[in-house]
């Protein structure tokens, strides 16, 4: 016992400690996640001021501190608070034999950089994206889910609006999908790590753009309005799951953009119901629930 809970405090302050040097610009700035996001926040947001799609939709738009508080948390605050647990269940795994090359079916490390970050890029995207439809396919994953879809008008940070399980539920397939790639992580990963929150960032953001032919592998905020959309495509529990690429759902046929007037309603059925701050967002989805 002694041994794990060594584990779980130098993994818990070891994370504080980094995010504390981050913020105070200890770190190099390629690994610096604190003001990587702050800059493609205000980056993202600036177009969005310049060139509104929504042009009605108000620069401080509803929910906008909400979201803006979702993004810190998600990002720092539960990760510190959850890296501890992680490291628990790192420490079990080896003690039983289970190591990060376990499920490895090909090693990353004897490829070329480009083709360490480009395979490393789609094997968790996809993963990502198997995920996500998951989160919309169970009832029990989709009322944790439900906080993302809560958005009333889209912007930005609301790509960090999720409820604090989703992190629970990816990180652990996630992880799996790094150790099917021999448990390597590139060296220059942070270029896929930044590259996937600005296109969150913009699949989110209240500005009207597809990326011309890239639209069938890159996903856009034309094509994620309709993930949030109210109404949905009878028979669908969803559409346009991607996370960064669109081309799983072009493959998989779960695309469906009919329009893009951007002028849609958004959330779910009894949202009208849903709790509309932090807290009881956050503690939603355990128990019973009166909007299904």
């Amino acid at each position: 016992m002694e041994k794990y809970a060594e584990a779980f405090i130098n993994s818990l302050f070891g994370t504080l400690q980094w995010t504390w040097k981050s913020i105070v610009f200890e770190v190099p700035w390629y690994n610096n996640y604190f003001w990587g996001l702050i800059a493609i926040s205000l980056l993202v947001w600036g177009l969005e001021i310049l060139y509104p799609w929504r042009k009605y939709q108000s620069i401080f738009r509803k929910d906008f501190w909400l979201d803006g508080f979702y993004m810190f948390f998600n990002f720092f605050i539960f990760a510190i608070v959850i890296s501890g647990f992680y490291k628990l269940l790192d420490v079990f795994f080896k003690e039983i034999g289970v190591t990060a090359d376990s499920l490895a079916i090909m090693d990353l490390s004897r490829l070329p950089m480009v083709f360490q970050l480009l395979i490393f890029f789609v094997v968790l995207d996809f993963v990502q994206w198997f995920t996500h439809i998951l989160l919309h396919r169970y009832e029990f994953l989709w009322k944790f889910h439900k906080v993302h879809h809560s958005v009333k008008e889209m912007g930005f940070a609301a790509h960090l609006r999720y409820h604090w399980m989703e992190n629970v539920l990816y990180k652990p397939l996630k992880t799996f999908g790094v150790m099917i790639l021999g448990g390597f992580e590139p060296e220059q990963a942070y270029i896929v790590h930044f590259f996937a929150i600005a296109i969150g960032h913009f699949n989110h953001s209240n500005i009207k753009i597809t990326w011309g032919p890239l639209k069938y592998l890159l996903n856009n905020p034309v094509m994620h309005l309709y993930h949030h959309a109210y109404n949905l495509p009878k028979g669908t529990y969803g559409v346009n799951f991607g996370i960064s690429l669109s081309v799983w759902d072009y493959i998989f046929k779960t695309n469906y953009i009919p329009e893009d007037s951007g002028d849609i309603q958004l959330g779910f059925k009894g949202d009208e119901n849903f709790p509309k701050n932090f807290l009881g967002q956050n503690t939603y989805g355990f128990g019973n629930s009166k909007n299904k």
